[in-house]
């Protein structure tokens, strides 16, 4: 076909790689892709006819199609990677490059998405707590505290009040030391067991410890039959005390900024940590590190895309005239064969990795015990008789 009007280059026979061939060269310089390429190309033309029939391609056409298909392996893998590690590596950083490594399986994530609700509780989380003061006046009992706090220190925001330091003094703080002999009931026990005529310095008396929840328990009730309770009410940051301040102190509180606990940025503080699967580190693989069912893979794939270049090709000159006849050639036909190769490999692929994922890794391991504790409940047991 090369004497013909048309000028259709033809595949030589025989090619040799070098660097700069691919349209990307992102393997170039692995050696094993370098000895692979020649190879390849010279499969593909067997493959497809050569050399009983001519095949309108060159050699930088097939390093072309071998680059494609390494570089639709690559992806594939890497995308069943981020979909098993997405949950793992989020909010980690992007300049890790997890390409062929293991992702533990850890609860960073997890912990860092419940640090909100342990933000509401007051128990950590990740939203600031800020502190703040107000002044109680003898005989007032309602206090406005976005005009007392807001209003001077966060003009332009809003605060949530998280807590108020309002409560009765610990009932600890009004019982002696059980172990001290400092107060007039352990005295009182000492002269219960005839001890009373000695006097030491420091004496000490072991005593139960259901003795000192008792005597708690007593005092707190006392303080909630007997006297007023120590509570507020808060609506609106309009807050409310109880009982009637009967002396001027000082009232303690934490609080939120809401604009703080809105911050969707709150997270990301160095700008370049992993958010979703766009930016996840995950690399081209080094051809060379792939192991024989992923190159067989590769070279399958590959042909295809070569038969659907070819097949373009041959479309494009569906007709060539020699003396006497024309030769039709099988442009669509190849075309059609290509892409149902293509897609038949691309699911095939992907229902290995769906089947090699995590979850169904775990599946199966939860399988294999649950058939192996089968197994050994029919073993028969022996008895043994002392």
């Amino acid at each position: 076909m090369a004497g013909t009007e048309y000028n259709i280059s033809i595949w030589p026979g025989s090619s040799s790689f070098s660097v700069g061939d691919t349209p990307f060269g992102i393997y170039d310089s692995d050696s094993v892709f370098q000895t692979d390429a020649d190879k390849f190309a010279n499969a593909c033309a067997r493959r497809l006819g050569y050399p009983i029939t001519d095949i309108e391609l060159q050699d930088i056409n097939f390093y072309a199609c071998l680059e494609e298909a390494t570089n639709e392996y690559s992806s594939l893998i890497n995308q069943n990677n981020i979909k098993d590690n997405i949950l793992y590596i989020t909010g980690t950083s992007t300049g890790n490059d997890l390409t062929q490594t293991v992702v533990p399986s850890t609860l960073d994530f997890i912990i860092t998405l419940a640090g909100d609700y342990g933000s509401e509780a007051n128990v950590g989380g990740t939203i600031p707590y800020h502190t703040g003061s107000i002044s109680i006046t003898k005989g007032q009992q309602t206090y406005d505290l976005n005009a007392l706090v807001r209003d001077v220190v966060h003009p332009d925001d809003n605060i949530e009040i998280k807590r108020v330091y309002h409560y009765a003094p610990p009932a600890i703080n009004r019982y002696f030391d059980p172990y001290l002999n400092t107060g007039l009931g352990s005295q009182n026990m000492l002269e219960q067991f005839g001890w009373g005529d000695y006097s030491p310095a420091i004496t000490f008396l072991m005593m139960p410890m259901y003795a000192d929840l008792l005597r708690l328990q007593a005092i707190e009730l006392n303080d909630e039959i007997r006297k007023s309770a120590y509570g507020f009410e808060l609506i609106n940051n309009n807050l409310k005390i109880f009982p009637i301040p009967t002396e001027n102190i000082t009232l303690h509180f934490d609080y939120i900024l809401k604009s703080e606990r809105a911050n969707p940025n709150r997270f990301n503080t160095s700008g370049s940590l992993v958010s979703d699967s766009s930016n996840a580190p995950y690399s081209f693989i080094e051809y060379s590190n792939i192991n024989s069912v992923g190159k067989n893979w590769i070279w399958n794939y590959g042909f295809a895309c070569v038969m659907e270049l070819l097949g373009w090709v041959r479309s494009k000159y569906s007709n060539i005239p020699i003396p006497n006849a024309d030769v039709t050639l099988n442009g669509p036909e190849l075309l059609s064969q290509a892409q149902t190769m293509k897609q038949e490999l691309i699911e095939k692929l992907k229902e290995d990795l769906e089947a090699m994922g995590r979850r169904n890794q775990m599946e199966r391991a939860a399988d294999e015990s649950q058939f192996l504790q089968d197994q050994i409940s029919k073993i028969p047991l022996r008895i043994y008789i002392g």
